[in-house]
């Protein structure tokens, strides 16, 4: 008889998109994806407003997506978004996804995927021994600061203070976004790079979204920040539109269309903002390697059995 591994994801959102695509090629759970995927994009165009739903009873639509009786269908939960109006949103709770055929991992063994609005945090209290969450906020929470810079998820877990946390990154998933740094014009003259040697010489502020500054000062080193004072978009005001008004700053960027909106140039890519699979080293166990190595490897040959 095989256990039940648990697994932290997020709740929503990319990060969880992610998770399910890994899952979809490495199982065989393609519908089981695009159910939680199409859902949760559902719902989330109802909570912004830019879809009606056949109901407005939350509950009712909660009580037709879940299905309470088979642990192997998913189940969905509800959270206050933080849009205007605190309204109520469907998310993910939770589902089973029984797997056979995997190397080290006993035929009946279970992988659970439960939601947590912080599965990092999860990990790192023990409560899970993987969890998948957003590369962001082992930098917000436990890197080192140092001088250098840190550009590269390969190099996370070299500045996790073992003494902080067992937490250890295993891989990224690849649905990779950037934290950019990015100008107006007047503040970079045309001959000069926008990059981690400009601001090298560079004094004066920084614009960057509040929950990032610890972040950046890892990603820019500290040395690069001596004379660079952080200032914080104004309520209600876009990230892109509040660097214009300073001149520079740091924010995520995929194709930096609304960037260049606001008149902005580009410049370095500092850190890749990635959903990543970590581990709590000291919860591992033979089955959670197997289950570790099935998430984590490439490509991998597995016979998946669903009830």
């Amino acid at each position: 008889m095989g256990e039940t591994i648990p697994v932290a994801v997020p709740r929503k959102g990319r990060p969880l998109e992610s998770v399910f695509d890994r899952l979809a090629r490495r199982l065989d759970v393609a519908s089981l994806a695009d159910d939680v995927i199409s859902t949760l994009r559902h719902e989330k165009a109802v909570t912004k407003g830019t879809l009606e739903a056949e109901t407005d009873d939350v509950y009712h639509r909660l009580a037709t997506y879940s299905n309470v009786d088979d642990p192997t269908e998913p189940e969905y939960t509800l959270v206050r978004d933080d849009r205007a109006g605190k309204p109520r949103r469907i998310v993910f709770d939770s589902v089973n996804v029984p797997i056979a055929g995997i190397p080290g991992v006993p035929d009946g063994t279970v992988l659970q995927l439960v939601g947590r609005e912080e599965p990092f945090r999860a990990l790192r209290t023990h409560e899970f021994a993987l969890a998948f969450d957003s590369a962001d906020l082992i930098l917000e929470e436990v890197v080192d600061l140092r001088p250098e810079p840190l550009d590269q998820i390969a190099d996370l877990n070299a500045r996790i203070d073992p003494s902080e946390t067992d937490v250890r990154v295993v891989t990224g998933l690849g649905d990779t976004v950037y934290h950019t740094l990015m100008a107006t014009p007047e503040t970079v003259p045309s001959s000069t790079s926008l990059d981690r040697d400009f601001l090298e010489e560079y004094t004066g502020p920084l614009c960057i979204v509040p929950r990032y500054e610890r972040l950046v000062q890892a990603v820019l080193g500290t040395r690069a920040l001596d004379g660079v004072t952080f200032e914080y978009p104004p309520t209600n005001v876009e990230e892109e539109a509040a660097i214009a008004e300073t001149g520079l700053g740091v924010y995520l960027t995929v194709t930096g269309s609304t960037a260049r909106e606001h008149g902005l140039v580009l410049g370095d890519r500092l850190f890749p903002s990635e959903t990543v699979l970590m581990e709590n080293t000291v919860e591992r166990s033979s089955v959670v390697d197997g289950v570790r190595s099935l998430l984590a490897t490439p490509e991998v040959e597995t016979a998946l059995a669903l009830e």
